[in-house]
């Protein structure tokens, strides 16, 4: 009988070693894939950042010889123009259909 319970302490502690070990790959995994989808996302936004920043450079051509601080104070003014706010306000949301 003594045998009997050591076997099964000995199965039950297998058992348990093996279900930790899993939940540790499974932790593992999860975070792989956490930042697998957090580079994604930054790569996303890098490129997003560059068009925008190619588009901007195309329709303002002083863009590239300006600081940042100078590009930021050129939008905020235009953005203060008459009508540039109803305009805003009419451009098609992102994920809208054109």
């Amino acid at each position: 009988m003594h045998q009997d319970n050591t076997a099964q302490a000995e199965q039950k502690k297998d058992e348990r070693e093996k279900v930790l070990k899993e939940i540790r790959q499974l932790e593992n995994r999860q975070k792989i894939l956490q930042n697998k989808q957090r580079n994604e996302e930054r790569k996303a936004r890098t490129r997003r950042l560059i068009e925008r920043g190619a588009i901007l450079e195309g329709v303002f051509p002083l863009a590239p010889v300006l600081s940042g601080e100078e590009v930021k104070t050129f939008l905020v003014a235009l953005s203060r123009l008459p009508g540039a706010e109803k305009l805003a306000a009419e451009l098609p949301k992102s994920g809208d259909k054109l």
